[in-house]
């Protein structure tokens, strides 16, 4: 539930995790009883625990089809990231992977941990997908086509220029953002999107992920994945992971900048779709990942732990996000806060500081403009540390009570075992 010291240095974050906690107990017992649906939820959880919580918003048919969309892709993207199939064997599977999810008996071993589960049982999968409306069943069925072929094209490219960089986004984000748009309008709740906004909501998230994720693709074992464009590393360091090395820290920030503010082009176009946003579930389901996507941001920007290990918000801060966010006005102030974040860490003498505060202040205005800013709550104000002894002595009776109660609902499990 965060560690107590980070609840301590930050003690409003407490209630949040609490109730997140509690959604996330909830949500496991709500697993269906059928074995498909009930691994495809359950598989759900595993491999993401947050858009396993956030997809709980949406009505149960909307709900269902999201959920076998976000696996079925998955099961897609498990394909292409492990480095260890030959191109040739794997380039056929993601082209011809939109036929496959048609068929109960297809699976295929590749992944770790949950990801080769999910492989290995992708019938489950299979036969929940077949239990979807056609329209539903259409939609997925073509995202997954597109997806597939994009995938096994850059199987055999590098991603060299920004108009790449943008590609390979478009095909492995860019269109979870037209499938999700058309999931919406088949459920009868949204209108269709145009296509340039689902794609921006896509590629913003994506974005974000490839910034944060450096270090671990680049350190991928038997062979490195390099998503960051050639024309943007290029300007800074010889070979992309030469970025890692501490002798280059100043020209592997300057890059990291540059791929933050390339990022930022995309939240005019994502603000203005979640403000066209009629259903308040479907709001809360698109809007709480695109607060993350500027909150990491703000964390990576001008930060060479990116190069070192791990930057992420912290449980308390995801927590928060979850619980405030549920009108656009909270979404701009959201927004606001994190640009502001990372407006503050500009610093003038970077190349590309200028275009960085000119696409900042371009959202910053557009979250002015709204109106939506006054009597916010701040997520960026850091609370100093506060170890009260009546806080620590209340955070120990609370995490007591929890402790016995989850203690006490295992050995009644044990015993019904018994």
């Amino acid at each position: 539930m965060g560690s107590l010291k980070a609840v301590l240095k930050h003690p409003d974050d407490f209630y949040p995790l609490l109730k997140l906690k509690m959604a996330a107990k909830k949500a496991e017992k709500q697993i269906p009883a059928e074995p498909h649906w009930g691994f495809c939820y359950s598989m759900l959880h595993k491999v993401s625990r947050s858009f396993a919580l956030v997809i709980q918003q949406l009505n149960p048919e909307l709900r269902d089809a999201v959920c076998i969309f976000y696996l079925v892709l998955r099961a897609l993207d498990t394909v292409e990231d492990d480095t260890s199939i030959d191109a040739d064997i794997k380039v056929p599977i993601l082209i011809a992977f939109h036929q496959h999810i048609y068929d109960r008996d297809w699976h295929f071993a590749c992944g770790t941990k949950e990801y080769k589960v999910l492989m290995d049982q992708f019938h489950h999968v299979a036969t929940a997908f077949l239990e979807l409306k056609k329209g539903y069943q259409e939609a997925i069925e073509d995202i997954t086509k597109r997806m597939g072929a994009g995938m096994a094209k850059f199987i055999c490219k590098e991603v060299e220029t920004i108009d790449d960089y943008d590609e390979y986004c478009h095909y492995v984000a860019g269109l979870v953002g037209l499938g999700l748009s058309k999931l919406f309008h088949a459920s009868g709740t949204e209108i269709l999107f145009p296509d340039s906004m689902s794609n921006s909501m896509g590629l913003f998230l994506q974005k974000t992920n490839i910034i944060r994720d450096y270090l671990e693709d680049i350190n991928e074992i038997p062979k490195s994945r390099m998503f960051w464009p050639r024309e943007i590393w290029s300007k800074y360091v010889n070979k992309l992971e030469d970025l890692k090395y501490e002798e280059n820290s100043e020209k592997a920030l300057q890059c990291l900048n540059d791929m933050v503010t390339n990022a930022l082009i995309h939240i005019e176009d994502c603000l203005k779709y979640m403000s066209d946003l009629r259903d308040p579930a479907i709001f809360r389901f698109c809007a709480i990942p695109q607060i993350m996507a500027i909150g990491t941001l703000a964390l990576c920007y001008n930060n060479v732990q990116v190069f070192q290990g791990v930057v992420k918000m912290r449980r308390g801060l995801t927590a928060k996000v979850i619980d405030r966010t549920r009108t656009m006005g909270d979404v701009y102030q959201a927004f606001y806060d994190f640009s502001s974040m990372l407006k503050s860490k500009v610093d003038m003498h970077d190349p590309n500081a200028t275009t960085t505060i000119t696409r900042i202040e371009a959202a910053q205005k557009i979250c002015k403009d709204s109106g939506a800013l006054n009597n916010r709550k701040s997520y960026i104000v850091e609370s100093e540390p506060s170890y009260s002894p009546a806080l620590i002595a209340l955070l120990f009776i609370i995490l007591a009570i929890l402790y016995a109660y989850t203690f006490a609902n295992r050995q009644n499990k044990i015993k019904v075992t018994l």
